[in-house]
């Protein structure tokens, strides 16, 4: 078989791959010419190759739309077998470690704090020092905010407790807080700077379980002179886009706007 023959069927298969990865949490569906924009294939070859995919299971087709076939889960189930979540999501922070250059963590809440459960540090000199089973408070820092945006009992007794000042940016009026929180879970991020530690910014965005409940909150933190406010914001999307490609590799889904938080 000759060099050009070998190469036909990786081309088909890199075709296949980029419609497949088109599809994501935030946008499940999408029509032909959706498609089409997302992969910038040529029209004929997204349509033969969608038309094979729905008769193959890998697609379904709903109208005028397609999404990620059923078929597809008989493999997911298996390839997360014998995998714990932080098997599964540790190259995720370590591939956004390297892309911005800062420390990133993932933080879960336990027993009304925030406590971190995987880090990937910056390779710079100068960071600020965390590690696994560092314990912080919820009320203060970006990743606090996501955990209690989509938990309301964990909020409201967070509100209740008192909150302590650590910085004279750390939010200490209970409305102020329930309010920055409800902008979080309306944005879908947190951007904080020196609410925790003075000079030190952090900017979080949710992961979520296969029950659509929160998982935790993926951080990129760092020294303020590196992450002013701006550069935060230059961040969301990859931030965001990380902490979705995390739901995804665990069996997450996003919850519904229309079901209550828990």
């Amino acid at each position: 078989m000759s060099a050009t023959e070998n190469a036909a069927p990786l081309l088909v298969l890199k075709k296949i791959t980029a419609i497949l990865d088109a599809f994501s949490l935030a946008r499940p569906e999408m029509s032909l010419a959706e498609i089409r924009a997302e992969t910038g294939l040529p029209h004929s070859t997204v349509q033969r190759l969608v038309t094979n995919l729905v008769h193959e299971g890998l697609l379904d087709r709903r109208g005028d739309h397609f999404r990620i076939g059923l078929r597809m889960t008989h493999w997911a189930a298996p390839a997360r077998q014998g995998l714990d979540f932080l098997e599964l999501l540790t190259p995720v922070i370590r591939r956004l470690r390297d892309e911005l250059g800062e420390t990133v963590c993932i933080f879960r809440e336990s027993r009304g704090s925030r406590v971190c459960i995987a880090v990937a540090e910056t390779r710079r000199v100068l960071r600020r020092a965390v590690e696994v089973g560092d314990i912080m408070p919820l009320h203060a820092g970006s990743a606090g905010r996501v955990l209690l945006a989509w938990n309301t009992d964990l909020a409201e007794k967070v509100y209740g407790s008192g909150l302590q000042s650590m910085t004279d940016r750390t939010i200490t009026d209970a409305a102020n807080l329930d309010a920055a929180v409800a902008k979080t879970r309306a944005d879908g991020f947190a951007i904080t700077t020196g609410e925790r530690v003075s000079g030190a910014s952090g900017l979080s965005a949710p992961i979520f379980g296969p029950q659509a409940e929160l998982y935790g909150a993926l951080t990129v933190m760092g020294p303020t002179m590196r992450m002013p406010y701006d550069v935060c914001a230059s961040w969301i999307e990859p931030v965001i886009a990380a902490a979705a490609e995390g739901t995804r590799l665990i069996g997450g889904s996003l919850p519904s706007e229309e079901v209550p938080i828990s």
